[in-house]
């Protein structure tokens, strides 16, 4: 017996793990609505195993793709019961308790994908993640770009008038519904995970979200066109929850940052990659793809949705406006 609890001890110490360690590792859910295919996931894995790695065990993440802990209104509920210790999500949920953090949905803001990251890494940003925090405990530690959002249709269209009665898609956030409602469109807020369906059964006729996305959800199955709209540019945090965030030791904090913050850059410029090349591909497909007149959907959306009316501060709209 002796022999057997010495050779045992020696391997615990040869894999550099205490058996205090090995007591105490924590298993994390992780969740997200993506699919497994997505960067979004892949580096979440990534992410996960290096936090496994640079912790010695301690901390053990199992990442829940595709809804599988529920769709996006869940695992953000989830994050407040403690059902669920990480996420990734759009910041329109974070919107509902800090309506101020939501600035960037406001359609047009962004110039492009690197002009959402440079805001992501300033100050002005930092403030609204620490309101967010202040308000609800959870702590924002990366931001991954998502991609401009353009719209699919079983119609084509050209400017903001070729919406008119187009019943479209959109996730249960009015940010949103912004740009179709300013075009006469009659946005329908459905679960991500149902809106192929949706779109099958032609519940509604039309969506939008990045060309990635439309992808990898194969969406393009059940539509005839694409039109690039780009009315928002998007991106997703990566968040930890109050119950695990509080309890992490200051070397903890900055190892999930570091690690959180290059899954994000990483899967960031997958993301990029992948966008710049996907409308040659649709074409191949036989979609159509469209550009269109951004301009005339900009003054529609202005003119009908002023800034302050959705509960954003236009100084924060300011400060994204100034970054160069």
């Amino acid at each position: 017996m002796k022999n057997w609890l010495k050779i045992t001890m020696t391997t615990v110490v040869a894999l550099g793990l205490s058996s205090a360690t090995l007591l105490a590792q924590t298993t994390l859910k992780w969740a997200h609505v993506y699919e497994t295919s997505e960067p979004y996931h892949t580096w979440s894995v990534w992410a996960g195993e290096q936090i496994e790695k640079q912790t010695n065990g301690k901390y053990k993440v199992e990442v829940y793709p595709a809804s599988s802990l529920g769709k996006e209104t869940d695992i953000n509920q989830g994050m407040q019961l403690g059902t669920v210790d990480m996420i990734i999500s759009g910041l329109s949920f974070a919107a509902r308790s800090v309506p101020r953090i939501g600035v960037g949905y406001y359609p047009f803001t962004f110039r492009d994908g690197n002009h959402l990251l440079a805001w992501s890494k300033s100050d002005g940003f930092a403030e609204l993640a620490g309101m967010y925090e202040k308000k609800t405990g959870i702590h924002i530690t990366a931001m991954t770009y998502y991609g401009a959002r353009h719209t699919t249709s079983n119609r084509q269209f050209s400017d903001c008038a070729g919406m008119k009665n187009l019943k479209i898609r959109v996730p249960d956030v009015p940010a949103y519904m912004a740009m179709p409602k300013a075009c006469g469109a009659n946005p329908t807020p459905i679960a991500f995970s149902e809106v192929y369906l949706a779109l099958q059964s032609g519940t509604v006729e039309a969506q939008e979200n990045p060309l990635p996305t439309i992808d990898a959800k194969k969406f393009y199955e059940v539509q005839k066109h694409i039109m690039l709209t780009g009315h928002i540019v998007d991106a997703v945090a990566t968040q930890v929850a109050p119950h695990i965030w509080n309890n992490l030791s200051a070397a903890e904090k900055t190892l999930f940052t570091n690690i959180t913050r290059e899954a994000a850059q990483k899967a960031s410029q997958e993301i990029m990659d992948r966008e710049a090349k996907l409308a040659a591909v649709f074409r191949e497909r036989g979609l159509t793809v469209t550009d269109v007149d951004r301009d005339s959907f900009q003054k529609a959306v202005l003119k009908a949705v002023p800034i302050a009316s959705m509960g954003y501060d236009k100084s924060d709209w300011d400060k994204i406006q100034a970054i160069r």
